[in-house]
Order: structure tokens, then sequence, then C-alpha cells
């Protein structure tokens, strides 16, 4: 008995250990071959070079022993200022060639301000190239070289991809030519804050400074992003990177090529997220969609009806997920095109048909500060709207009340700010102090309503608990 048992653990010893030797063979199989993209399209990859000018000096000649005695005077006087110089800066980035003919793709800020630009290819030619046309809004350049018979990549469809899915990256970080770096992708449609129109691909494949500008391929070979932000402290890779989207790229490349400019849709709204608070005091089941904190006088928005407090759940049928979803979507429609925005108001649906206009960012307000007698409501010091804040935001005689401070637990935790000016409370317009106090001790207690404040240049809505 005991010798069959010995048996039977040798044996089961004998067949993990086999297990194990295995192993590496199986996972080996598994993980993908990335040879195959790279000998295909490395070459059509190229280094982008760029030069700039730029000035120094013209402060005046005065000897530092002397600055800030009364000799400095004289210095100025008698021997004026010192000549300005001029020298070059040199940058470093990618691009990718997407015709045979010599058009290249890369990033707007790798050619910004460029009095130059080259473009090194893998048999090592140098082409000079010129500048069609950028898109800093989504950060795209569309470059032409003067040359035939050029190696190109194949643009994919970023909307199959999935997270998770292997990726490949490559560039020149830092200036060493045809990189590779390959990983997986993070997370789809993340909104950065400072690129409204554009849902970026995020992904941990190494991306360093000089990547910009290259492609990002998936397991096909096919090009579906273009590598353009690093999030980092140190300025190095820290695996959250940063893709455009190639078909949003490519919409704006194709205006490039034909017009030299691109021209985007523009609606004329301030928008959030909606939150689970702000979703249970709008009525809705669910946090989705893009909530209008603030519309633009005389914007297609307005013209249309669009109302501060309405949440904008879909465009033609597209469901708005979040509000990054909202600002691509209109941006990729030439102005003229009508939208069908399906918009939830007072907890109902609606459908509200709207005319793009182009893109207008001169109409913006700014706020300000001045006086008045502060009086206490919710847990706020508010008083009524100064008249020079209330011309700089352009709001009627009879709207809002600004905050100078924030005493109440409920309304810090709300966000709430000093200088906030409140206009509207559980959906209703608030026309001073006294209608503020009044509405505020008819709601029931512990219910939570949207406050719309106007803060800086936009507005949001914030959810307050009435204590």
């Amino acid at each position: 008995m005991r010798t069959s048992r010995l048996t039977g653990l040798g044996l089961q010893g004998l067949f993990f250990l086999a297990l194990l030797m295995l192993a590496p063979a199986a996972l080996a199989q598994k993980l993908p071959d990335f040879t195959g993209i790279v000998k295909d399209n490395g070459p059509a990859v190229v280094n982008i070079s760029t030069t700039q000018k730029a000035k120094a000096g013209g402060s005046p000649n005065v000897p530092p022993q002397f600055e800030g005695t009364p000799f400095e005077d004289f210095f100025n006087r008698f021997f004026g200022q010192a000549p300005q110089r001029q020298y070059e800066t040199h940058s470093l980035g990618s691009g990718f060639i997407i015709s045979q003919d010599g058009y290249i793709v890369t990033n707007a800020h790798v050619v910004k301000n460029a009095t130059e630009i080259v473009a090194q290819l893998t048999d090592r030619r140098q082409l000079e190239a010129k500048l069609v046309g950028k898109d800093p809004t989504i950060d795209v350049a569309l470059l032409k070289v003067d040359a035939e018979d050029l190696p190109t990549v194949e643009t994919g469809d970023p909307k199959h991809l999935n997270v998770g899915e292997w990726v490949v990256a490559i560039g020149s970080p830092f200036g060493f030519e045809n990189s590779v770096t390959a990983g997986i992708v993070s997370a789809k449609g993340r909104s950065l804050p400072t690129d409204n129109y554009v849902n970026f691909i995020q992904t941990d494949v190494a991306v360093n400074p000089g990547n910009s500008g290259g492609p990002l391929f998936n397991l096909d070979g096919k090009v579906v992003g273009i590598n353009s932000q690093i999030y980092s402290k140190s300025g190095g890779f820290m695996g959250l990177s940063f893709a455009i989207p190639i078909d949003v790229a490519m919409d704006a490349v194709e205006q490039l090529k034909q017009h030299g400019e691109v021209k985007r849709g523009w609606l004329g709204v301030y928008i959030q997220d909606v939150s689970r608070d702000l979703a249970d005091s709008f009525g809705m089941d669910k946090p989705i969609g893009a909530l209008v904190a603030r519309v633009i006088e005389d914007s297609p928005a307005a013209k249309a009806g669009i109302e501060s407090g309405d949440v904008i759940v879909a465009v033609n049928g597209d469901e708005i997920r979040t509000a990054g979803d909202l600002p691509p979507k209109i941006g990729r429609m030439q102005p003229g095109a009508k939208a069908t925005l399906t918009v939830v108001r007072n907890g109902e649906k609606e459908k509200v048909t709207v005319t793009v206009t182009k893109r207008d960012e001169g109409k913006q307000a700014a706020a300000g500060s001045g006086g008045g007698e502060p009086q206490e409501v919710l847990g706020l010091h508010v008083r009524p709207v100064p008249a020079d804040v209330r011309k700089d935001m352009g709001l009627p005689a009879d709207r809002g009340v600004q905050v100078t401070d924030v005493s109440g637990s409920a309304a810090r935790s709300a966000g709430v700010r000093p200088g906030d000016v409140i206009l509207k409370l559980a959906n209703q317009p608030i026309t001073g102090p006294e209608q503020l106090a009044k509405m505020a001790g008819e709601l029931p207690s512990g219910r939570v309503v949207p406050m719309l404040v106007r803060r800086g240049k936009g507005a949001l809505f914030l959810p307050i608990q009435i204590p």
C-alpha cells in the first residue's frame, strides 16, 4: 500500500514537471510575432527633423555689478541695447507615408513654427518636406515630399479595436530611428482636458519624445492611430500613451489635402458629464449623456432651442455616453449640416434638429468680481451680481446671484466656490438673493437638486443637497 502511494505521487510529480516544461513553449505560441508588421511597414515610417529660427539678446549693455545702481542709466543711455542674435533650434518627431507620391502624416506640434522640415527614410534618403496644412485642434499635420514609388502604410478601422488587444508603435524616440515598441490597448474613447475634439486610444506602449506623429499598428499591420501624447511627470514613458484614432486624423487629412485647412462643425454649448447625483436630480435612470451647462448666445444650439439643463443622449441616433463623446461627433460634421439631437428635458426625451456652423471660439464670456450686500442661503453667502460682472457675462438685469463665501458643508461638498454666479436651482431661473432663499425654503429637506453656476469662461451643474 505504502509503495503504491509513493509510486502514485511520483507519477503525479512527473506529470506536473512535464506540464511545466511544456508551458513556456505553449506560452510562446500564444504571444504575437511582430516581425512581419515591422518588415512590411517599417520602411514607410519616417524620421521628421525640423528647424526653427529664434532670437536672443536685446537686453541693456549693463555690467552685472552696476545693475540697480545710479550708473545703470548711464550705461543704458550711452551704450544702448545689446544687439539681438538669431539662432536656430531643432526638434525631432516621426511620421508615416500614406501615398506613393509623397504625402506624409505627422503631429501638428512636431512641425510647429518650423522654417525647414526634413523627412528621413530608412534607406537614408533625406527629403525636404513642405507643409500642406495642419489642424492644431486635433494635432494633425500633412506634409508633402517630392518623390515617387514610396513605401506606404495601410489604414485600419479603430472602431474594431478592442481593449486588451496587442498594438505596435514604430517611431524615433529621442532620435533613435525606426524603434519598435509593443503593448496593449488600455482604453478607448479617452477624453483629455486639453483636447475636446479627440477621443484618444490609450495604450501602455512605450512612447517617448520623438515618437510623436508615428503610427500605431494593429496585429493586421494596419495603422489605427497616431501616437500623440504621453502622461508623464518626468517627460519619459510611464505606461500612459495616447494615440489619435486614424479615422479622425484621416478626415482632417482629406480636408487639408483639398483645401489646406479643416472646417469643423460647432454647436455652441458648454457641457459636462452626468454624475449619479445629477442623474437622480434630473429624473434619469442612469448617468449618461452630455449635460448642457450653458448655451452661447446666437449659437446653433440657441437657435435650435437647446436649453441649459438639457442632457444630450444621442446625435443622429448614435448614443452619447459621456460629455467627451459629443464634441468629436459634432466637430466631424461640415458647417451647414443638420443634426438630430436626442435630449432629456424635464425627465422626457425630445428630438431637436440643429444646423451646425463653423466653430467660433470668440463668443465666450468671462467672469469678474464686484460689490454688493451678501445674504446667507443654502450655506452660501450670495449677493446681487455686480454690474461689471453682469456686463462681462452678458447676463440680463434680473438673472443670477454671485457667491461671496461658502460656509455650509453641503455647498462645499457640491463644489460651489466663491465667485460662482448661480443661474438656476432645480431648473428654475434665479433672479436674486430673496428669490433664491424662497425657492430653497420650498424644496424638500434632504433632496438633491441641480444648481447651474457660471464659473470663469464656462458653466456647470452641481448637485447640491437641500439642508
